[in-house]
């Protein structure tokens, strides 16, 4: 089974290259370690840190915290060290630890694998929230002993039934408020559980994102010590090791409120200390952003042939500057989400997240013309099924090709992969999610909640509730979150030589908070929405475009994918849109005056 997570980096045993190169991983499978230079660890480890240690039982774990914990005490660095369950005097994991190893001592003969893993995840949460997450925001060392993945790897193992295991991590994710690991260690020791070790690999392999290690235990502890001790050295020393305080943390001295930035899915101080340093493609990224929203105003303004001067945007397809322009997320708000739609949040969600997941017009108009309306209340498996699959038999396609949806496979039971994404649906709304999302308190809470059930990694979540965020479900800033996408980090790996001491997520909030003079200093105008500057999401995808334009404008510089060319040519619209964004937004008048003749929005109804 497989539970869409945060991607948390839990690793294969000693591996060869060729089992390995999935994971995104370096690979310190030797136990030998070269001789450790004694570094002053108080002044390297100088803020808040996650280290997590995970493997089967019997990898060594416990003693290699334990090693580690001393070497850091008695350098002065403040640390933590616990373990989930966790066996502190007063604390829930001690109590579950004692009926783990000796459930007879509590009057218990047998307890369900379902019971069992719930008080795991209740002591989980009483140590995330007693004891990790305020020492994370005291600046200090955590030195964790398991982490999320036990409680799917344990869970999964144990028979525990998918749709309750899948609830359980979702709550702990919640607890976590969007904390991540600095580093994450999987331990091997030959003639540990080989069903274990494989549960462990099969998700490392569904997810790579964060800094991982791989650790053979086939030395000393010392020398295992030692290993962990230069990784950590070494991801100091060259910036790679960032802060995971909580998203909700207070400003520690020195640091206004307003300088914590945007929260991120992996959330980072926002350093304003060391920039990031732009490089020739830097200046492109505006002039990009300033010619696609002119071609964007002579399209709305109903102007024919060339919409423009330069070559590049002429011959290939680019998406809009502002991402709720584009053809799809405009036929979303008007088509999907407020025309003649029942407001209610259960309806909402399950248009919404329907469309998205095909994210392909024809086949929201295929619905549509089978069943009338589209609702959920009269929604039956069986029927949407088989109007799919009998568009797929005559040769239609119902997925867009804009990015590639992956199986559901928690749900799909070998049947057909839009099968599966009518059941993850159905899970969904049976988890009460569209009310949990409209009473969430941030969008990064929201992001949260989708981000737990499966197949949504975190582009499809951010995707998702972005597009959530444009109906009456819920009502968040767009300046408030964002979550890099591959392509947006491509991006900003072409625009800047060097990061600094920023994240990804600080540097499309830094852009978003420096528009207006960028686009005075380059010497260009932007025509904003009307009124409405660029957001988050709209700079992000800014970076994704202007990473594909870079191929052919800037061909020299390598960003993180290696493409050369782009696939998609531009071809002209066949079809005018009648522009309309979001009522709360209070653009639709403005944007009713501009549009031609015979073009009304549809701001009369909404605003």
């Amino acid at each position: 089974m497989s539970i869409g997570w945060p991607s948390l980096f839990l690793l294969d045993p000693p591996c060869t290259a060729s089992t390995c190169s999935g994971f995104g991983a370096t690979n310190n499978t030797t136990g030998a370690t070269t001789p450790f230079i004694e570094i002053d660890m108080k002044k390297l480890i100088h803020d808040a840190a996650l280290f997590v240690f995970e493997g089967a039982d019997g990898a060594g774990k416990t003693t290699l915290v334990s090693a580690l914990a001393e070497y850091l005490d008695r350098r002065g660095v403040e640390c933590v060290a616990l373990a989930f369950p966790g066996t502190q005097t007063g604390s829930i994991g001690k109590h579950v630890h004692e009926l783990h190893h000796n459930p007879l001592h509590f009057g218990i003969s047998a307890i369900t694998p379902s019971s069992f893993q719930l008080l795991h995840v209740a002591a989980h949460l009483d140590a995330i929230e007693r004891t990790i997450l305020p020492a994370l925001r005291a600046g200090k060392v955590v030195l964790l002993d398991r982490y999320l993945w036990s409680t799917l790897v344990y869970g999964g193992i144990s028979d525990v039934p998918a749709a309750m295991l899948q609830s359980m991590a979702m709550l702990e994710l919640v607890a976590w408020q969007g904390v991540k690991p600095t580093t994450v260690f999987l331990m091997d020791r030959p003639g540990t559980d080989s069903a274990l070790v494989a549960a462990y690999a099969a998700l490392a392999r569904r997810e790579s994102d964060f800094p991982v290690e791989i650790l053979a235990n086939t030395g000393t502890v010392e020398s295992l010590r030692d290993k962990v001790l230069e990784i950590i050295a070494k991801s100091g020393a060259d910036g790679r090791r960032r802060s995971p305080r909580p998203s909700k943390a207070t400003p520690h001295l020195g640091q206004s409120a307003g300088d914590i930035g945007v929260r991120s899915a992996s959330p980072a101080i926002y350093a304003k200390a060391s920039p990031p340093k732009p490089s020739k493609v830097y200046d492109t990224y505006w002039r990009f952003a300033a010619e696609r929203q002119e071609v964007f105003f002579r399209q709305v303004e109903g102007i024919v042939g060339s919409v423009s001067s330069d070559p590049i945007l002429l011959k290939h397809k680019f998406t809009n500057a502002y991402r709720a322009s584009d053809r799809v997320s405009q036929y979303l708000i008007s088509n999907v989400i407020y025309e003649n739609g029942d407001q209610a949040p259960r309806e909402i969600f399950f248009r919404t997240i329907l469309f998205k997941l095909f994210n392909r017009i024809d086949t929201w108009e295929l619905l549509k013309n089978e069943f009338g309306e589209v609702r959920y209340s009269e929604y039956r498996f069986e029927n949407y099924d088989r109007v799919l699959t009998r568009a797929i038999e005559s040769g239609a396609r119902i997925y867009s090709a804009a990015y590639i949806m992956p199986a559901a496979r928690a749900f799909n039971a070998g049947h057909r992969k839009h099968a599966g994404h009518l059941r993850l649906l159905e899970a969904m709304l049976n988890q009460h999610l569209s009310e949990r999302l409209s009473e969430t308190a941030s969008m990064q809470d929201a992001f949260n909640l989708l981000r737990a059930f499966p197949m949504l990694g975190d582009f499809l979540a951010f995707q998702f509730v972005t597009d959530l965020n444009y109906s009456t479900l819920m009502n968040f800033s767009e300046q408030e979150f964002v979550v890099p996408g591959p392509g947006a980090r491509d991006g900003i790996r072409k625009c800047f030589s060097d990061l600094g001491e920023f994240s990804e997520a600080d540097v499309i909030r830094w852009v978003m908070d420096r528009q207006s003079a960028e686009f005075d200093r380059v010497g260009v105008t932007f025509k904003s929405l009307w009124g409405r500057p660029l957001q988050l999401i709209d700079c992000q995808n800014l970076f994704c475009e202007t990473s594909k334009y870079a191929r052919l404008a800037h061909p020299d510089v390598v960003g993180l994918s290696g493409r050369t060319r782009i696939k998609q040519m531009y071809r002209p619209t066949p079809k005018p849109i009648a522009y309309w964004y979001p009522p709360k937004w209070g653009i639709n008048e403005k944007v009713n005056q501009q549009l031609p003749p015979g073009m009304g929005s549809k701001a009369g109804l909404w605003g």
